[in-house]
């Protein structure tokens, strides 16, 4: 059964509006009658709601029963990708929403070649914000991930050092592999953070910066893999070792 997204949780009176395109798809794609049951989320919980008013502008209905959403990964993972040429990022926005990442942060590496200015960042969070929400839908998710203003390459280590699990994907790195790091690690509330670079991977400068703020390097095998294969990559066996 479809999903939907509230921007707040029920009121008082267990009333919840939706409008928009999730309204349009309500009243006049699915054709929901008034007193269907559909199914609303908001915060990781989810909640079973009977329709009171459909109408293409506004749906109106009340919640009659919660549960916490059980889709979603048992630690907390964050994504940090050197932004992409072309519209990479958009097919890694909706792999990795598919796969259960939390939030996701583009940043600009030495090596990157696309620099969008400022408008184009905000049309891109936007669109990324767009992706993601439409990916949680069809693939039943009940949170939908943040997708974070774009940021350099510093901020970003910084950021990702404090999680408690701190992957920085280097193809050079031959001694310390994925499975090593995340083995048996991988427990219900701990935070991850998975940085990737750019197509022309990372500087050893900037690899040298990211060991010193305390992530750890890891190596992905003998092939090297394309920027838009090396998140979905590392996110897939983090869901496949988180969920063991």
């Amino acid at each position: 059964m479809p999903r939907f997204f509230a921007d707040s949780p029920p009121d008082g009176d267990g009333i919840i509006e939706i409008t928009g395109d999730d309204a349009r798809h309500i009243a006049l794609s699915l054709r929901s009658p008034v007193g269907e049951t559909v199914f609303v989320c908001h915060g990781g919980t989810v909640y079973g709601c009977e329709l009171l008013s459909v109408r293409p502008e506004r749906v109106v209905m009340r919640a009659v029963s919660s549960r916490e959403d059980s889709s979603e990964l048992s630690c907390r993972v964050t994504l940090y990708i050197a932004n992409p040429k072309g519209d990479k990022l958009d097919a890694v926005i909706q792999k990795a929403t598919e796969l259960g990442v939390h939030r996701i942060v583009p940043f600009l590496s030495e090596r990157c070649v696309s620099r969008p200015d400022a408008a184009s960042r905000e049309h891109r969070r936007t669109r990324g914000g767009r992706i993601a929400l439409e990916a949680a839908k069809q693939c039943g998710r009940g949170v939908v991930p943040e997708i974070a203003e774009m940021t350099d390459m510093r901020s970003a280590v910084r950021e990702a050092a404090k999680s408690d699990i701190a992957l920085f994907v280097y193809e050079k790195e031959k001694d310390r592999t994925l499975r090593s790091v995340i083995a048996g690690r991988l427990l219900p509330g701990v935070s991850v953070s998975v940085m990737t670079g750019p197509e022309g991977g990372f500087s050893p400068a900037e690899a040298e910066e990211a060991k010193g703020a305390g992530m750890v390097p890891c190596g992905l095998g003998e092939r090297i893999l394309r920027c838009e294969t090396a998140p979905i990559y590392v996110l897939s066996a983090i869901s496949y070792e988180a969920e063991l």
